[in-house]
């Protein structure tokens, strides 16, 4: 779970994100398509290796101002 959790996040949440933008930046044009999945991709090779170094530092400070039950 530790390392899957990071990677489904970003998985997700890129795709989502890549696609708003990319809709907003170009609209329903052709090409779209191509060039959301290579915003995609790109901002996924990003996201997810920075998710695995910030993740653990947010759960940390985090730790200070949410009580886990």
């Amino acid at each position: 779970m530790r390392f899957a959790l990071p990677l489904g996040t970003t998985f997700f949440m890129t795709f989502l994100v890549s696609g708003v933008a990319t809709w907003r930046a170009i609209g329903l044009s052709l090409g779209a398509f191509e060039t959301w999945m290579t915003s995609w991709m790109i901002s996924w090779a990003v996201a997810c290796p920075a998710m695995y170094f910030v993740m653990p530092r947010v759960r940390r400070w985090l730790g200070f101002f949410v009580e886990e039950r």
